[in-house]
């Protein structure tokens, strides 16, 4: 199997499909793309007609302002969807830049692989929709905890319930955040270089041990969340 199909049986959108079905019928119709730092994929106003997987590189799902300064809502790996949250809405019509953090490869498909009946293997369709749902389920959920972050007033407030919700879905108090430090200042909304003074102080303290995205939280069970049912 080559690193494509790899990619492809990873994604939670055909989480569950035998590799000879992702090969068959669904790698096909797929359209490598690839593109640069910074490149701009999609466009707040853009009509978005596909969706894609990432499949090397990150993508930085962001809103960016008039006086420049940006939010981060999401950074996509490898494995990660992208653009199904539009392609189901009236307009297709997207809210938010997606750019590409690095050099960055897409696989697109067109929206008719999910809509349109025939282009695969009834079964085989359900199962994609079912993982669709799941996929959008969860989107959902990440956008009402990110609420409940950017709720909190202060920067040390922010990120320990951040952290503690990133700890209490993966089970453990030691974890490797998806961001990198000026993607986690983007998405906590808060100066970079603030941030890093507030976890040098929080270190110091005994509230937290980390390097770089790797993070122990030390104050485990002070702050409670509900992020533990959350894939």
């Amino acid at each position: 199997m080559n690193e494509t199909l790899t990619v492809l049986g990873q994604c939670r959108l055909f989480q569950g499909l035998p590799p000879e079905t992702l090969e068959r019928d669904i790698l096909p119709q797929g359209k490598p793309q690839a593109f640069e730092k910074q490149s701009v994929l999609i466009t707040p106003g853009d009509r978005v007609d596909w969706f894609g997987v990432v499949l090397q590189g990150r993508a930085q799902i962001s809103q960016i302002f008039s006086d420049g300064t940006s939010s981060l809502m999401d950074a996509l790996g490898p494995g990660c969807p992208l653009g199904t949250d539009l392609i189901f809405t009236r307009s297709r019509r997207s809210p938010y830049y997606a750019i590409a953090a690095g050099g960055l490869h897409v696989l697109q498909f067109p929206t008719s692989l999910l809509l349109k009946p025939g282009t695969l293997p009834e079964p085989e369709r359900l199962a994609v929709w079912r993982n669709l749902l799941a996929v959008l389920s969860d989107d959902s959920l990440r956008k009402h905890y990110r609420l409940a972050i950017l709720s909190q007033r202060g920067l040390r407030e922010r990120v320990l319930v951040y952290l503690t919700m990133q700890a209490e879905r993966r089970g453990t108090a030691a974890f490797r955040i998806p961001f990198s430090r000026e993607e986690l200042a983007a998405f906590l909304c808060v100066n970079r270089s603030a941030l890093s003074h507030e976890l040098s102080l929080m270190e110091e303290e005994g509230l937290i041990r980390f390097r770089k995205n790797e993070f122990a939280l030390l104050s485990a069970g002070k702050i409670r969340s509900t992020w533990s049912g959350l894939e």
